[in-house]
């Protein structure tokens, strides 16, 4: 296969060196990088799969003032809800190309292990099943695919593990002990879920990779920008200061502010990723803890 990943920060450049393995593979981004086998962006949309690897919040913007249609697939890599509209990326995705040329990748994969090689399980998740396991086999040897059906699951689960992950960050930073952690991802895990039924998700796929597997790990690790961003609000720290240390997009911040104001909109109960919002907001970490307890 001839692919083009399309961003190159940490993930994408992980997934590139994932890719590689069995493919012919280049690579592209907004400002140029010194990578091997980076190419100009008319060069990477030439070819017939793309791996879109830019953070969720830009994908519109970037759409329609770059992306040229010559019937491509597409296998989204970002995880997140559009904060300004409350759209899911198929959505926005959506606008540009059918679904059927869609695909969506999750499950456990910090970045940093899979540029180490390191062994991990991930899903891809399409309508179009036959483009799903094109994806899947195109993995590496140190990656296990899977094909799945369910996009808006995959989707919500792989946006809302971020917002949880703050809440574990926040939960380790006050030293509130393992049992508090486990608590909370396993309240996670409920929330999350009720969210995605919401929207015609399958309770099944919350309990996979892409679900309980990705929000096990991304709330219980510094690797985890979420995670990290959780760890600053702990102590006091303000958001822009934590941002200015993470020098990364944490794509939990704004899908928190996307998630709250679906959930007002839609009237849909989501205590930790209110309390996560308000802490974002400037409510102390503390109070938001107390509040969780006794609501």
């Amino acid at each position: 296969m001839q692919i083009a990943i399309i961003g190159a920060g940490k993930w994408g450049q992980a997934l590139y060196h994932a890719y590689k393995e069995k493919n012919e593979v280049v690579i592209t981004s907004r400002s140029v990088k010194d990578i091997e086998n980076f190419v100009s962006l008319d060069e990477a949309l030439s070819c017939e799969y793309l791996v879109m690897a830019m953070p969720a919040q830009v994908v519109r913007t970037w759409m329609e003032e770059n992306f040229e249609d010559r019937g491509q697939n597409i296998l989204v890599a970002a995880k997140g809800i559009e904060v300004s509209t409350g759209a899911f990326l198929n959505e926005v995705y959506g606008s540009f190309v059918s679904s059927d040329r869609l695909a969506f990748i999750s499950g456990p994969s910090f970045a940093a292990e899979v540029q180490k090689s390191l062994p991990t399980a991930l899903k891809v998740s399409s309508t179009n099943q036959k483009l799903a396991q094109v994806y899947a086999d195109a993995l590496p040897s140190f990656i296990k695919g899977y094909v799945d059906s369910d996009v808006i699951g995959a989707e919500v689960s792989g946006a809302y593990k971020n917002v949880i992950a703050i809440a574990g960050g926040v939960c380790d930073g006050l030293e509130l002990g393992n049992n508090a952690r486990a608590a909370l991802i396993s309240r996670g895990l409920v929330e999350m879920t009720r969210f995605g039924k919401q929207f015609g998700a399958r309770r099944r796929t919350f309990l996979s990779l892409g679900g309980a597997g990705d929000l096990f790990l991304t709330a219980s690790s510094t690797l985890s920008r979420n995670y990290r961003v959780g760890l600053g609000l702990s102590k006091g720290k303000s958001l822009d200061d934590i941002l200015e240390e993470l020098g990364e997009v944490a794509e939990g911040i704004p899908t928190t502010r996307a998630l709250h104001n679906i959930a007002q909109k839609e009237k849909i109960y989501l205590p930790i990723a209110d309390e996560v919002y308000k802490m974002l907001e400037g409510k102390d970490p503390l109070i938001c803890v107390k509040d969780l307890l006794n609501g």
